[in-house]
């Protein structure tokens, strides 16, 4: 009988604390603080589904461990153009850049075609970069995860909150891809014009934001995904955010989660949500909408 009762009220701890953290409309949800590996936030972190764009990371680091040269000028193919989804892209085939400004659009401003090149100018072309991606996934420890193709636009491309921390760390290790994922812009010569570019992720270079890493990702399958590393209440803590409805829906979902980690004392002004009030309320007597 005791251990009945101490069950249900272990059972009824859990749904509180549940209910007391922020409602987040992403389908899976996994924060880590980086130092001591514990997790602070967990929604669904087992549960594979398509991560779209957020392959780039893989696409960079399996590029940057063959130690290619950067000031190698590759032009944008034909066969780089995407023919799965059709996605726009601002670098024109017949596009001369170097690998370095190749993988800059990559990650910075999620360009496929850029994404594309990479893996077609990789030692061996497609098939090589696939293996040195199956073998990179293989010593990362990442049991959940499948990459068939660089850009992220195949839906068979998938993983799960928890190896995407994994992923993230890994990534972290490379100076040049904490570098490129954190420029807010960058100003690239495409067939002798200056084009400027910008981070996908609006938050990189916000007021209030410390982020060491980030990338995001979207197509229709994986909705709106994001992954970041940043700095708040202290510590450096990395955020997977997988599957939300809208930008504005995992931008908030980000939030508040900073604001959870950084505690009652932080005050950002960057969105604002209404009080919810039942219709009798509202009839007796105005209620004002506070800041988030």
């Amino acid at each position: 009988m005791l251990k009945k009762i101490v069950a249900v009220l272990l059972s009824s701890f859990t749904a509180v604390t549940f209910a007391a953290g922020p409602q987040l409309g992403s389908q899976s949800v996994l924060v880590v603080e980086d130092a001591t590996g514990k997790v602070l936030l967990e929604k669904n972190a087992d549960e594979q589904v398509p991560i779209a764009s957020l392959t780039k990371l893989m696409t960079a680091m399996v590029v940057l461990d063959a130690k290619l040269d950067m000031n190698e000028m590759i032009e944008i193919d034909r066969a780089d153009v995407d023919t799965l989804k059709h996605s726009a892209s601002r670098v024109p085939v017949g596009a001369e850049l170097s690998r370095g400004d190749v993988l800059q659009l990559a990650l910075m401003s999620s360009d496929n075609r850029a994404a594309a090149s990479l893996a077609r100018t990789y030692p061996g072309g497609a098939p090589a970069f696939r293996m040195a991606v199956r073998n990179k996934i293989r010593t990362l420890g990442l049991r959940q995860t499948v990459i068939e193709e660089p850009t992220g636009l195949s839906p068979h491309n998938m993983s799960t909150a928890t190896d995407l921390v994994k992923m993230a760390a890994a990534a972290s290790a490379y100076p040049e891809i904490r570098r490129i994922t954190t420029d807010t812009k960058d100003i690239i010569k495409i067939k002798g014009r200056k084009v400027e570019y910008h981070n996908t992720n609006r938050m990189v270079g916000a007021k209030g934001w410390d982020v060491g890493l980030s990338k995001t990702g979207y197509t229709e399958e994986a909705g709106r995904c994001l992954i970041m590393r940043f700095k708040s209440g202290g510590k450096n803590n990395t955020l997977v955010l997988l599957n939300a409805g809208a930008t504005s829906v995992r931008n908030m979902d980000a939030i508040k989660i900073r604001r959870l980690i950084a505690g009652p004392d932080e005050k950002p002004k960057v969105m604002k949500a209404s009080v919810k009030t039942k219709k009798k309320a509202v009839k007796k007597s105005k209620r004002v909408r506070r800041a988030m």
